[in-house]
């Protein structure tokens, strides 16, 4: 017997609903509301010792605070590293906390697919909203002090979210987190930082050394094709075409223009800003580096010395 287009949409309606049910029912014991004197918002355990993931503008210069998760249980927490750079900060809750949840990869992510919001917006903890990621590839500028920084790739998503949710978890239909919700970008846009291969790094570093170290190169880029016949010689179909060096900064001592077209980075293929600051971390500061840039249809190297990003 053929189903009727009511009952079709009552289907596929109960499905999703089915699905978000299931990731709130995943997701949501691992959220918690996060109190400072000054403040707060959400964070989510992501280690089973009791180690919490939020944003760095959610704790700002706190030491400590108070954690309060979805079953009512409250427990003291201290920062354990911040990162302003990337808005992300690690905290400890002293008292134990609940298991791990589970981490994806923001990279597999597509336009369209359905994503949930968990976190405890306008101090409402352990609260739901569901969406789709509305656009991938977003870019985030943050600062500290004098230093600036663009967080590349994050998550665009029609999710709504309220003050409170910054910290909070969103998560992909398995129930695996792939970003953590950061900001609201106006109506009915809502933006997550990724949990991808360069954020993961940030991460540990913070749980380990409490502090990420940068290296800094001094230039400002946009992703742009290769010419055909490049391509097709270098099996490479994108690069970085810089459109800023910074005066005086380890790039325009090396002899970047704006213009070039970054290839490769420390013999490594650049097609975005992200493949140029996965690389630009503490291990590399005052390391030679070299850069290859297609400029005026030639293949150019020029090494570079990258020196630590601060906020001075």
């Amino acid at each position: 017997m053929p189903v009727s287009g009511a009952a079709a949409e009552a289907a596929a309606l109960d499905a999703y609903s089915r699905t978000v049910i299931a990731v709130a029912a995943s997701v949501t014991p691992h959220v918690a509301s996060v109190q400072t004197r000054r403040g707060g918002g959400s964070a989510v355990v992501f280690t089973d010792d009791g180690s919490l993931l939020t944003n760095a503008h959610v704790v700002g210069s706190a030491k400590n605070g108070v954690v309060v998760f979805a079953d009512g249980v409250e427990s003291r927490f201290d920062v354990v590293g911040v990162d302003p750079l990337s808005d992300l900060a690690v905290l400890r809750a002293r008292g134990g906390a609940p298991a791990a949840v589970s981490m994806g990869d923001a990279d597999t992510l597509v336009v369209g697919q359905l994503v949930v919001a968990v976190g405890s917006p306008l101090g409402l903890a352990g609260s739901v909203t569901a969406g789709v990621v509305s656009a991938l590839g977003r870019s985030v500028p943050v600062g500290n002090g004098r230093a600036a920084r663009v967080i590349e790739d994050v998550i665009q998503t029609d999710a709504a979210l309220n003050p409170g949710n910054s910290g909070g978890a969103l998560a992909d239909s398995a129930g695996r987190v792939v970003g953590v919700n950061t900001a609201v970008a106006g109506i009915g846009l809502g933006l997550a930082i990724p949990i991808n291969v360069t954020t993961r790094r940030i991460i540990t570093t913070l749980l380990h050394e409490g502090r990420v170290r940068r290296a800094y190169l001094g230039i400002v880029g946009v992703p742009a094709p290769l010419p055909a016949g490049v391509a097709e010689r270098t099996g490479q179909s994108a690069g970085l075409r810089i459109v800023e060096v910074v005066r005086g900064g380890p790039a325009d001592q090396a002899g970047l223009r704006r213009g070039d077209l970054v290839l490769s980075v420390a013999r490594r293929e650049v097609r975005d800003a992200q493949g140029i600051q996965r690389q630009l971390f503490g291990d590399a500061i005052g390391r030679a580096m070299p850069v290859t840039v297609l400029r005026n249809g030639a293949m150019v190297d020029v090494i570079a010395v990258p020196r630590e990003l601060t906020a001075d």
